[in-house]
């Protein structure tokens, strides 16, 4: 996930909030993450690590420090922050060597470090967070600044993403600056606790979905299961074409989407009364018919995928809409 935004806006507050939100962790998942901070010697006597990491290194650590590595290899950040949370604060600012080795290990959910005597592979299976700016000062898209910024040096701090790594990345978030209105208005929306739940009730519908497959969430789904549980309808097929085309977005990048706009179902079908899942279940079978998308997906047990829910999902892509 990308958050871009000004500075003031709550990047970082949204970062540092979203553990609070996660399912604690398993007891299995537990004790991966207490061996890799066993293995790195950050345990400090501390029993089990019962909450999920998260880890901020400072844009100035090293390709060995963000991935692992060293005359005695150690987990790096991307292993430290296995099943928890790697947020990485103004991203441009990174090397852009440390950014690009870690493009395989985010796709791959584990880094291996080769050296000539011995070969590690540790865990990385962690969410990545990321914020930055729109532009070098930061107050392209804040109408309350003037954006001193010209074209050229806007492209410049852009390109220091690769097109390639940005692909890796979700969700491109933008994030406007907060009104003075909204600021003494008070809080509104929903709550830690409820958007928790929320999560929580869309986890247990995913893990009842991919029991006895490779998978755990929406994001590990490739190949076949991708086609079998991001099934289309027509109106689907057509709008994400569309898209696609106008966006030209690559592979990888539609494969995100699709996977978005199936966890945002799940996320709609998470907050349903109790006892409607059966009810639409029932009701997808008997209304359900050839051509068309039905109330409920079979295959998957989860409400199917909608134009909503994929116009959702490409809303959420601000860096892939710019193209436009």
């Amino acid at each position: 996930m990308l958050f871009i935004g000004p500075p003031g806006s709550g990047k970082t507050m949204l970062a540092q909030r979203i553990p609070t939100v996660l399912p604690p962790l398993s007891f299995e998942e537990a004790l991966e993450v207490t061996t890799i901070y066993s293995v790195s010697g950050q345990l400090d006597g501390q029993g089990l690590i019962t909450r999920r990491p998260f880890r901020a290194p400072h844009h100035t650590v090293s390709d060995y420090g963000l991935v692992g590595g060293g005359a005695n290899p150690r987990p790096g950040e991307i292993s430290l922050a296995h099943r928890g949370v790697l947020f990485l604060d103004e991203l441009p600012e990174f090397r852009k060597t440390a950014l690009e080795v870690m493009r395989q290990p985010l796709e791959d959910g584990v880094v291996t470090i080769a050296r000539a005597a011995v070969s590690l592979t540790y865990p990385a299976d962690s969410m990545l967070v990321a914020a930055m700016n729109p532009c070098p000062c930061g107050y392209r898209t804040d109408d309350r600044h003037t954006c001193t910024c010209l074209g050229p040096a806007v492209q410049r701090y852009r390109a220091r993403l690769s097109g390639p790594l940005l692909d890796r990345i979700d969700l491109h978030v933008e994030v406007p600056a907060v009104p003075y209105e909204d600021l003494r208005g008070g809080m509104t929306g929903s709550t830690s606790a409820e958007m928790r739940n929320r999560i929580a009730g869309a986890r247990a519908v995913q893990a009842a979905r991919y029991a006895g497959t490779p998978c755990r969430t929406n994001a590990d789904l490739t190949g076949k299961l991708l086609e079998e549980h991001c099934a289309l309808g027509p109106d689907e097929h057509a709008f994400l074409e569309g898209a696609v085309r106008a966006l030209a977005l690559s592979a990888r990048a539609y494969t995100r989407i699709l996977r978005i706009a199936r966890t945002i179902a799940d996320l709609e079908q998470a907050g349903l009364p109790e006892g409607a899942l059966a009810a639409g279940q029932t009701a997808g079978q008997e209304a359900g018919h050839d051509g068309e998308a039905p109330a409920i997906h079979a295959a998957s047990g989860a409400g199917p995928i909608r134009v909503t829910h994929l116009a959702e999902a490409i809303n959420c892509r601000a860096l892939d809409r710019e193209r436009l």
